[in-house]
């Protein structure tokens, strides 16, 4: 798909909706499709961390290789959900895995194209960031709640 097409696409998807139209196209012109068959990774622990990923069909684990044992999967995402923040600061590399569950549809970002846009235009770069924020923000939620250990479904004290 082309950037244009990819447009209607980006302004669906949760992360970017309500971002104005010429923040759109901006990031449209770093964006590409991407599918992963189930079973495919679509990031490696110590890769280069080079993608944005906006989610848009499909499960992906995220998993924590053990050496000599089994991965342990940490995190499930799905459909409108984003993959992959470690782009955003030096080294740069995953540090984890990412495997699709099912058929994996998403839209790649190219993170330096993000970064660049960002620092080109503050506005783009304030409406990215304070969006990233909101997605970790969730995730630290998420992990409070399970270091509480609130799904606890045996009824067991912790």
């Amino acid at each position: 798909m082309q950037a244009q097409e990819l447009l209607p696409v980006l302004g669906a998807h949760p992360f970017l909706e309500g971002l104005p139209a010429a923040h759109l196209a901006r990031l449209a012109e770093g964006a590409s499709s991407r599918s992963f068959p189930e079973g495919a990774f679509l990031l490696r622990e110590g890769g280069e961390a080079d993608t944005l990923y906006l989610l848009t069909q499909g499960r992906v684990a995220l998993e924590i290789h053990r050496p000599g044992r089994d991965p342990v999967q940490v995190e499930s995402l799905s459909a409108g959900d984003i993959l992959g923040l470690h782009w955003l600061f030096p080294p740069r590399r995953w540090v984890l895995d990412a495997r699709a569950v099912t058929q994996v549809r998403a839209v790649g970002l190219d993170a330096a194209h993000v970064r660049s846009c960002s620092a080109a235009d503050p506005a783009l770069g304030y409406a990215v960031s304070l969006r990233l924020l909101r997605q970790l923000y969730a995730r630290l939620e998420r992990v409070r709640l399970q270091r509480l250990d609130v799904f606890n479904l045996d009824g067991a004290e912790p």
